[in-house]
């Protein structure tokens, strides 16, 4: 997979795309990453790239000139499965999408900044627009990480357990159940005895109704709508 990430502060990216599951991921040709400055396009001798709004109002705007030159040439050199806009004003992301994500090949993610994007380049380019919550940031470049590492971990060869990102939470429609390690007690807590049967039927059972149990108390919206 590629991933190519459109962003007013690369810097802000380096540090988050270059450990752990990431790197490795890149490491062994999992994944390929590129982060792009949209000032290298910026207009003028100071590389602009916002402007006040029309119609008046407070924060400044992304230009659509700027990124519309960086968004054409690369993909003039590539095709592109999905360009996804990071923005609050969009649906939150699910689960469900990052799986259906992990399967493309090519992704561009346009971090956003200021106080949005001219909404002409989103009606040329954006082909899918996603929030990671209900709140504003500073800036999309965590969103457009956060979104990048749930895809990437995902992704055959990026995880040296690759059964483990198939038991996180959410994968099931359900919050994930206790999971307990070494000693066996610690200051009068146990451990589940089930945990320690060697019984793998049992386990999974165990497994299974912690998960529904914490689902119902911390997220039973997730019973009430599955795979949403």
């Amino acid at each position: 997979m590629r991933i190519d990430i459109i962003s007013a502060v690369p810097q802000l990216l380096e540090s988050f795309l270059s450990y752990s599951i990431v790197q490795r991921a890149k490491d062994k040709g999992v994944v390929e990453i590129f982060v792009h400055d949209i000032h290298d396009y910026g207009k003028g001798k100071y590389k602009q790239i916002d402007d006040y709004q029309y119609g008046g109002g407070a924060g400044m705007v992304m230009m659509v000139e700027p990124l519309d030159k960086l968004i054409s040439k690369l993909k003039s050199e590539r095709d592109y499965d999905d360009i996804i806009f990071m923005t609050p004003d969009a649906p939150v992301l699910k689960q469900a999408l990052v799986n259906e994500l992990s399967l493309k090949n090519n992704l561009m993610i346009l971090a956003g900044h200021y106080k949005g994007v001219d909404q002409r380049l989103r009606d040329l380019h954006i082909t899918r627009e996603i929030s990671i919550g209900d709140y504003v940031l500073s800036g999309g470049e965590l969103p457009a990480a956060v979104l990048a590492d749930a895809v990437i971990r995902l992704i055959p060869g990026a995880m040296s357990d690759e059964t483990s990102a198939l038991t996180d939470s959410f994968q099931n429609d359900l919050l994930a159940p206790p999971v307990y390690t070494r000693p066996p007690e610690y200051k009068g807590m146990k451990v589940p005895d089930v945990l320690l049967s060697g019984n793998h039927q049992k386990i999974a059972e165990w497994r299974e109704q912690q998960a529904e149990k914490i689902t119902r108390e911390i997220r039973p919206d997730l019973l009430d709508n599955p795979s949403l």
